[in-house]
């Protein structure tokens, strides 16, 4: 069986999960190199899973020949040039989300995808390749809740990781471009057209911290989109419980619900506290299963030669649309598209 060989760029939280799903979970792929700028944490992982090369030098790795694909789970603003040298170096290319923190960057890779016609790329919006929602997805495409015309999307991370949020906040891009950017995607999935027109609102309610960087710890948008549909979306910080993300999409005959109930698993702990259903706490632990998928899809499309669903273009507009939602925040007007 051919198994495609892969470097993984950078080993911060994701970035190692995506580097032990490659390296164990994916049957069809070899983890070739590892490569990040903490030179100890590239020498862990080169030890703990005997993993052949490793490097601190992005430019170095895209020497090795040896490999099919670059793997990019790097901060955010280094995405669009490294995905740009990797596919002009002639390897396929899987980056995390966001594509790029500026319509520029986004316009440079679309120009290196386009550049490089005979290379598959993927951009990781992981949740497009989630069981429950490829079931709500195919129930839509069933007709089942006949014309979508709103989707509604919480995203909202657990008070237990604000740490991490507040010393990310200077290079997120904000809680749009870094959070909702999931929402926007699923929405301009499900509803099937763009948004034209965006209203935002939010504020530091709890972590006045984020105000510097002119963004807050809860922020929500209300869209229009060009089919008249409707999109409201929440991204916050501050859920008490654990990781909280909760889907609806209604219709002129129905309406579907994803996870509007936030829970771990179906099991009910009865105990001195009452009824309780444990929640998951953070993003890797709810869509285990969907970054393994997204990655088989990925596999699958460089051993088929074919294109994946997810585009540059998706990442483009989805990028766009996010910073018209930051932006409108920022000064309380109504944004158009």
């Amino acid at each position: 069986m051919k198994k495609i060989k892969i470097g993984t760029v950078g080993l911060g939280r994701l970035g190692l999960k995506h580097a032990e799903n490659v390296a164990f979970k994916i049957p069809q792929a070899e983890l070739t190199a590892v490569c990040a700028l903490e030179k100890d944490r590239v020498e862990k992982v080169q030890k703990e899973w005997k993993i052949p090369n490793g490097y601190t030098d992005f430019d170095e790795m895209l020497k090795n020949k040896d490999l099919d694909a670059i793997l990019i789970a790097s901060s955010s603003g280094q995405h669009c040039e490294q995905l740009s040298k990797a596919l002009n170096a002639g390897f396929h290319v899987f980056v995390e989300k966001p594509l790029g923190i500026n319509l520029e960057e986004c316009k440079m890779a679309e120009k290196a995808v386009e550049d490089n016609p005979d290379k598959i790329f993927m951009l990781g919006f992981m949740r497009r390749y989630d069981p429950s929602y490829q079931y709500a997805k195919q129930k839509v495409k069933e007709g089942y809740i006949g014309r979508p015309i709103l989707f509604r999307g919480y995203s909202v991370d657990p008070e237990s990781c604000i740490e991490g949020a507040i010393q990310f906040a200077p290079t997120s891009g904000g809680q749009f471009i870094d959070m909702a950017v999931h929402d926007i995607d699923l929405a301009r999935w499900f509803l099937e057209s763009d948004p034209q027109s965006i209203y935002a609102i939010g504020g530091c309610y709890a972590h006045p911290e984020f105000g510097k960087y002119q963004d807050g710890d809860n922020v929500s948008a209300l869209m229009k989109f060009k089919n008249e549909a409707m999109a409201f979306l929440l991204a916050g910080r501050t859920a008490p419980h654990g990781y909280n993300v909760e889907t609806e999409i209604i219709g002129t005959k129905g309406t579907l619900r994803i996870a509007n109930v936030p829970q771990k698993n179906l099991v009910e702990l009865v105990g001195n506290d009452g009824v309780v259903k444990e929640c998951s706490q953070n993003f890797i632990e709810r869509f285990e299963q969907a970054f393994v998928n997204e990655l088989n899809e990925f596999v699958s499309c460089i051993l088929k030669n074919k294109k994946p669903e997810v585009t540059v273009y998706d990442g483009t507009a989805c990028t766009e649309i996010a910073f018209a939602a930051t932006e409108a925040f920022k000064s309380g007007q109504l944004a158009q598209l």
